[in-house]
């Protein structure tokens, strides 16, 4: 709650340059801010969308290339073991003795494996491999070195076939990355034969380029065991390693070092992974951030402009303005006229200088008719009848209405002349509380008898307080207040005057109560507006009367609520002895 107390102060005296300056920023910078954020958020997801619809779908791609290659491997591997025609020859082969035989059948296996490599373009490396000796037979192309079958990345393992990973081709006239399958031929007496075939590795790097986001993605293919058969990137994952030792098989995105990566598992259990740096993930990110920051700069020169525009076209005629207004509070009418180039401050401007020629021809009039007000108030109140011919009046038709045995008109005539002779003595402004009750109690008597209507009055004194001192004749205005404004039968008005730390003069009553705006017409205005009461002297007179004889240290507050009450309580600081400040 402090705090914010804190702050509410700081806004209300904060200048208008400087409220000018924070609702322009606030104006420039939380449009762009909002903006920027849901740019930020917008393209990210659009960026990330792309970024990973697009990876995927190539990654897919490679998969789904890499699982026809090995199926066609599979495919002719079939042809060429015991079950194929082929595989028939090569035992033939195998078991002839006679050069001849051996020469005619050389000539069909070739023939034949010409026909399986020429209807299977894909292939390309094809040959039978002995592992006993570590021979070959029958290759379709030459050979650059021995294959050494130890040294190939498994990818896979299964059905008496084995998947090699890309590695580079025996092939001596094509020396290209290839994907290569190791089959059992199945024959009956050779447990160590097999069919050795590649299949050109460039048709799967061709795919790998498709896609315009693969320019700065790398690949790796793991086995069945997530280990890395081959890689783009070795000097971050490495061949023959796990790709990660946390890594679980329904995992297919996460993050590796510095590194996106996605992942497509093939049907056999081997999987296809895509790796992008952060950086280039993020690489139209950054871009859009750093147009972001170069439209921030130029949003930021613009309003510099615009707010050092707005400070010379307001805030500066607004000061001399306000020099004006500085100068005219001085009582200083002879001012030079300032000049504006603005017309609307020009208008202004003229207005004033007409209105100080008017305020300077009214400040004499209002000085003197102020001090003559303030002279004859008092007296105002006071003299408004002549006292003591209404005195000599009363005092015959007192005396009258004794003679004639009128005791109700006698008790009339002497409350009212006790009232008037209190009310309208001349000399002293202030009275004892004793007394002041006694010219209520008299009041009373008068309104008793004037009204049609029964109502009670119950007056509480401390004892203590009857000698203190108050302003005369500020009790009847409140009580008369109770009784003009809803009293009827069954009313009850209560007068409590007591002693707190302050002297307190409390009325109650139950009447029909008053609205907050008839209050503050009756504490603020002129009596003489109103229609009068009684004496013709309401709530105005009590207050300025207070205020003139405690300055400011007695206050007069009214509460009421409509249908039940209205409620005065005068408040007096008193020092010791219980008499007033």
């Amino acid at each position: 709650m402090n705090q914010d107390k804190k702050w509410k102060s700081r806004l209300k005296h904060l200048t208008l340059r400087n409220r000018i300056l924070l609702l322009f920023v606030a104006a420039t910078l939380i449009p762009f801010i909002c903006t920027c954020y849901l740019s930020y958020n917008t393209i990210t997801s659009i960026l990330n969308t792309k970024l990973q619809s697009g990876i995927q779908s190539n990654l897919k791609q490679v998969r789904l290339s890499l699982e026809n290659a090995l199926s066609n491997l599979n495919h002719v591997s079939q042809q060429l073991s015991y079950g194929g025609h082929v595989g028939k020859q090569l035992e033939q082969f195998l078991l002839a003795e006679q050069p001849y035989d051996r020469s005619y059948l050389t000539d069909q296996i070739k023939n034949q494996l010409n026909l399986i490599t020429f209807t299977n373009p894909s292939v390309g490396l094809t040959l039978y491999y002995f592992g006993d000796d570590q021979t070959t037979l029958f290759e379709n192309t030459g050979m650059t070195q021995p294959i050494d079958i130890d040294n190939l990345p498994v990818i896979a393992e299964y059905y008496g076939i084995t998947y090699f990973g890309p590695h580079l081709s025996n092939d001596r006239y094509n020396p290209q990355y290839v994907l290569s399958a190791l089959r059992k031929v199945g024959l009956p007496d050779r447990e160590d034969a097999y069919i050795y075939i590649e299949s050109g590795f460039k048709l799967t790097q061709s795919i790998l380029d498709l896609d315009e986001v693969s320019k700065h993605t790398n690949h790796l293919i793991l086995d069945n065991d997530g280990r890395i058969s081959y890689s783009e990137l070795q000097s971050v994952f490495p061949e023959n390693t796990l790709f990660s030792d946390s890594m679980e098989p329904t995992h297919l995105t996460g993050i590796n070092s510095d590194y996106y990566w996605y992942r497509q598992v093939s049907n056999q259990g081997w999987s296809v992974v895509s790796l992008i740096s952060q950086s280039d993930y993020n690489r139209e990110k950054n871009r859009w951030i750093m147009q972001m920051l170069g439209l921030a700069l130029l949003f930021a020169v613009v309003s510099l402009t615009i707010g050092w525009l707005l400070w010379k076209m307001v805030y500066k005629p607004l000061s001399r303005f306000n020099k004006e207004i500085k100068l005219l509070a001085s009582s200083n009418f002879n001012a030079a006229p300032t000049q504006s180039r603005i017309p609307e401050f020009e208008m202004l401007l003229n207005q004033f200088q007409h209105m100080k020629v008017q305020i300077a021809q009214l400040y004499t009039e209002v000085k003197v008719k102020e001090k003559r007000r303030a002279d004859l108030e008092i007296e105002k109140l006071q003299y408004q009848i002549n006292p003591h011919f209404l005195m000599n009046t009363l005092d015959t038709a007192h005396w009258l209405a004794v003679m004639n045995g009128q005791d109700e008109i006698d008790r009339l005539i002497t409350s009212l002349n006790k009232l008037l002779y209190y009310n309208l003595r001349k000399g002293n402004s202030v009275a004892t509380i004793r007394d002041e009750i006694d010219s209520l109690k008299q009041y009373l008597i008068l309104q008793q008898i004037r009204y049609d209507f029964q109502f009670d009055v119950s007056i509480q004194v401390d004892d203590e307080l009857l000698e203190v001192t108050v302003p005369r004749f500020i009790l009847q205005p409140l009580v008369e207040n109770s009784l003009y404004h809803g009293l009827d039968d069954h009313g009850r008005i209560e007068v409590e005057v007591r002693k707190n730390d302050r002297l307190e003069i409390e009325i109650r009553d139950n009447g029909g109560g008053i609205s907050e705006k008839s209050i503050e017409a009756l504490l603020e205005q002129e009596q003489t507006q109103h229609h009068r009461v009684g004496m013709g002297i309401g709530l105005n007179y009590v207050k300025r009367m207070l205020a003139s004889h405690y300055e400011g240290k007695a206050n007069l507050a009214v509460t009421s609520e409509m249908g039940r009450g209205t409620r005065i309580i005068i408040s007096i600081q008193i020092g010791e002895g219980n008499e007033p400040i």
